[in-house]
């Protein structure tokens, strides 16, 4: 028989708070989760799963996690520069399609290469100014798979507490040392570098980044680090995933902006959220780094390659970004972030950071963000509600929003929006009041 669950439990714990660890099956200790989760998503406070049923844009309708129609503004999906739908993506995916077919059938390092793939990895190390760049499957597996190939036992990993959980796992899975740094400390990186090298002066060390945190909308001080690097003998990995192709006078991101394109010793990447394809990368000028991942990394050695399709759409959307079209596109995102922060802003939302393609919402307690998502996604609104926030882990009490926003966003979605949430938290707050009343009256 199904459990019940009261309002408290809904809206305030967490999955963990029911995963019942005693129980000697390891299926059957999740499903007191799936229960709630049923539960939760009949309530209205599951905001997990929806599924998307028509073109990636500014509106869009779909169904939840249960079936459910649902429509509106959307701040969900993740194409920065509207490219999934462009004529020319379209075009040469079709292309790609009739002449190879849609199926690698292979790992990169046995027969799923084909000449479209090795075109992106010469055209990607070219974009980035590297010597080499290596494709991968996706980008989850292009940052574990670095990190898993290039450390082992003995060696440390320097890590920023908020980066990325393939860069956090990765290091765990290594076998090395894992040091998780401040956030964005210099200082506490070059005590750490310097105290490692006294007691461990033959160690491998890696120290690892995000060029855009997308949490915060912050980027570290990509020169700083690499020099620190290079004095204490150790390698600088920096994942470029959610800037690469939307900052930057010619899409290059942050170490464009500041002048460290080809400079950095490794830098990992995603296409999925710019570049309209699943597929990751590596990219480096050291000449054994390719021949490691090639050799060694079992995310790309044992998962199937990126189809030609995937590396035709990748292709095409660098040539996009390198154009007047991307540049045109760049700017009308960044001018969409800031026009989108300034009014939630005004409104009272807690945000922090720089404009950047995603916009952070900080929610507060779990019971108001997910009674606030409930009222916004039932209203004309598509967000995604996070509860994992600080060092990405989930938190008791605290949520957020990552609001994505796009190129094709206009004026109306985004005022259509923040108007939307102004609504919803007034209804929510009158609801409350009302409550609180009532239970005065009664006692």
């Amino acid at each position: 028989m199904t459990r019940r669950f009261d309002s408290a439990e809904l809206l305030d714990t967490i999955a963990v708070d029911h995963l019942d660890d005693g129980c000697v099956s390891v299926m059957d200790r999740w499903l007191p989760v799936a229960e709630w989760m049923e539960a939760r998503l009949e309530a209205g406070f599951d905001a997990t799963c929806k599924m998307n049923g028509s073109r990636i844009g500014p509106r869009i309708v779909g169904r939840d996690r249960g079936g459910r129609g649902i429509s509106g503004i959307n701040f969900a999906a993740q194409d920065y520069l509207n490219l999934a739908s462009h004529p020319r993506i379209l075009a040469a995916a079709s292309a790609a399609g009739r002449r190879f077919g849609v199926h690698a059938a292979g790992t990169a390092v046995q027969m799923g290469l084909n000449p479209l793939t090795t075109a992106l990895e010469d055209q990607l190390a070219t974009f980035l100014r590297y010597e080499d760049a290596t494709v991968f499957p996706s980008g989850w597996a292009a940052g574990y798979g670095a990190i898993r190939t290039l450390v082992r036992e003995g060696d440390h990993v320097l890590i920023d507490t908020l980066a990325h959980d393939c860069l956090r796992e990765g290091a765990a899975a290594s076998g090395a040392r894992v040091h998780r740094m401040p956030h964005l400390s210099l200082q506490a990186i070059t005590s750490r570098l310097e105290r490692l090298r006294d007691e461990d002066p033959q160690a491998g060390i890696l120290v690892v980044t995000e060029s855009l945190f997308a949490t915060e909308s912050d980027a570290p001080d990509l020169r700083a680090l690499q020099a620190l690097c290079k004095r204490h003998a150790a390698t600088l990995l920096v994942d470029v995933s959610h800037d690469l192709g939307v900052l930057g006078e010619t899409g290059r991101g942050v170490a464009e902006i500041q002048k460290m394109l080809g400079r950095i010793d490794v830098m990992v990447g995603s296409f999925s959220k710019v570049f309209a394809a699943n597929g990751g990368f590596v990219a480096s000028s050291h000449p054994a780094v390719k021949v490691a991942l090639r050799l060694s990394c079992s995310t790309l050695g044992d998962s199937n390659a990126v189809s030609p399709v995937q590396a035709a759409i990748v292709l095409a959307a660098l040539e996009i970004v390198a154009s007047e079209d991307g540049r045109e596109r760049r700017e009308s995102l960044i001018a969409n972030a800031r026009h989108l922060r300034e009014r939630l802003i005004k409104a009272g939302f807690e945000l922090r950071g720089e404009p950047g393609p995603v916009v952070t919402v900080r929610l507060g307690p779990l019971s108001r963000a997910r009674r606030l998502t409930a009222e916004v996604l039932a209203n004309g609104a598509l967000v995604n509600l996070s509860e994992r926030i600080g060092a990405n882990h989930a938190t008791p009490g605290a949520a957020v929003w990552r609001l994505r926003v796009m190129a094709g966003h206009g004026p109306e979605e985004i005022d259509g929006f923040v108007d939307l949430l102004i609504e919803c938290r007034k209804r929510l707050a009158e609801a409350d009041e009302k409550a609180f009343s009532n239970r005065f009256v009664a006692a």
